[in-house]
């Protein structure tokens, strides 16, 4: 094998003997990193605002697994609607591909949960605390002094804080904002069976941030994998312009009054400043590899490098590979066009299946093993049950049933008139009776009617037995 691709064999972040290579990432600094942070920030407020935000009396965003209760916008849905919920995962998976086709690996660095907590809250903690990259090498490397005990114990203590505060606002996400707070108000000892899971969660979110870290994006996450199929080389990443970097006597360092153009020596001045500011610990001259995330630390980096020897920037920045060897223009390829032609689609019917999704969803069957009865009046009578699932965040009432596909009477077993409460459930049997001329068979397809003071809010179809002798 060729020995610059020699790295690709083992991972940044493992020496020759496997042991774990901790990064020591320099504080980024520059326009990318400026708008990573606006962006981050931005998010990161959306993230823990969500649970609490309530609209027409519903949480904004709550993923209820134990009671099978989900709030998307502010919109509920049910079991029943889990097609729906499929079909947003399903557009969500092509969102994704359709940018990473186009360009690259932008979601790791900009958008990802793990990256913006990460780079964004515990590294920056780490830096305000610790110092920069050089400082926290020779603080770890020093003997546990009384410094060295109250800079760490400091850190990790405000880690801890950290994580049990991202464990309580997913719990919100779970459970609802009104319980948390409720638990909250009544102490751990009254909720230990979820007190106990949330210190749990919290050990996970510090271990991840405190020590794990950048190991999630490099072994834990298949997404740097997934890109491996999906990028070509008109795929916009963060990239190396090999071309003016190397030119033909390669990198070299700088020079005063030297004419590097002329010499054909390399734009690059071999700083390592793109290595250093790296938060996964690559050299992204090597080319495009799966433990870039698309931060654009290295972008920033290099940049303030450019400027400061009067040399242009741009040296790393967003390109294609075919922008790099052939300075051809990002194109609108057919593979995009496609997966923008399938998003389209999925968009389309999602968006249109909310539309036509009721407030009320309505089942009503033939209760199991009954036969027919024939009544005194002469008429067929059928017994049925019927579930009827509020959709709302408002109470129904006055809700009752007409039979709309012939004419026919319908017999409620308590009272003909009821209520559901929002989000609630109403189940009960009723009677549906029909004179045997409007029978064509012995199993006829009707359809009952559900209103809800006098508007019709759902429409249930089922079968109703007759005798034999009506075909």
């Amino acid at each position: 094998m060729d020995n610059k691709e020699q790295f690709r064999d083992s991972i940044g972040t493992m020496d020759e003997d496997g042991k774990r290579r901790w990064v020591y990432p320099k504080q980024p600094s520059g326009v990318f990193y400026k708008y990573r942070k606006y962006v981050s920030y931005a998010l990161l407020l959306f993230l823990f605002s969500a649970p609490f935000i309530k609209i027409n009396g519903n949480q904004f965003l709550l993923f209820n697994v134990l009671e099978r209760k989900f709030n998307i916008f502010g919109f509920p849905f049910w079991p029943q609607d889990f097609y729906l919920f499929v079909i947003a995962m399903i557009i969500g998976v092509v969102f994704i591909a359709l940018f990473t086709v186009a360009f690259g690996r932008i979601f790791c660095g900009w958008i990802c949960p793990q990256t913006i907590f990460l780079e964004m809250v515990f590294r920056r903690i780490e830096y305000a605390i610790e110092g920069d990259r050089g400082k926290q090498i020779r603080l770890d490397k020093a003997p546990w002094t009384k410094d060295k005990i109250l800079k760490k114990g400091t850190k990790w203590t405000i880690f801890a804080i950290i994580s049990f505060l991202i464990a309580n606002v997913f719990l919100a996400y779970l459970i609802s904002s009104d319980e948390l707070i409720k638990y909250i108000t009544n102490g751990p000892s009254s909720h230990l069976g979820t007190f106990i899971p949330l210190l749990i969660f919290t050990a996970v979110f510090y271990f991840v941030f405190a020590w794990f870290r950048e190991q999630v994006c490099i072994i834990a996450c298949p997404y740097g994998r997934l890109q491996g199929a999906l990028l070509d080389e008109k795929s916009i990443v963060v990239a190396y312009d090999h071309k003016r970097g190397e030119r033909e006597q390669g990198r070299q360092k700088f020079k005063k009054n030297q004419d590097r153009a002329a010499e054909g020596v390399g734009d690059c001045i071999e700083c390592a400043q793109c290595v250093q500011v790296c938060p996964t610990g690559i050299d992204i001259r090597n080319g495009t590899q799966l433990e870039c995330v698309n931060c654009t630390a290295c972008i920033d980096a290099c940049d303030s490098i450019m400027e400061s020897v009067d040399l242009p920037k741009g040296l790393i920045r967003y390109a294609s590979e075919e922008n790099i060897e052939k300075k051809a223009k990002f194109q609108f390829t057919p593979r995009l066009k496609g997966y923008t032609a399938v998003l389209t689609i999925l968009t389309g019917l999602l968006i249109g299946l909310l539309l036509i999704r009721s407030d009320v969803e309505a089942k009503v069957l033939r209760l199991p093993g009954q036969l027919y009865e024939l009544k005194e009046n002469g008429n067929i009578s059928n017994v049925f049950t019927y579930k009827l699932l509020n959709k709302t965040n408002t109470e129904m009432d006055s809700i009752h049933f007409k039979l709309a596909s012939m004419p026919g009477e319908i017999k409620l077993v308590k009272k003909d008139y009821f209520s559901i409460e929002k989000g609630g459930m109403q189940k009960g049997t009723l009677f549906i009776e029909i004179h045997p001329s409007q029978l064509k068979d012995d199993k006829n397809k009707i359809e009952v009617e559900v209103y809800s003071k006098g508007r019709i809010i759902d429409r249930a179809t089922t079968n109703f037995m007759g005798p034999r002798t009506f075909r």
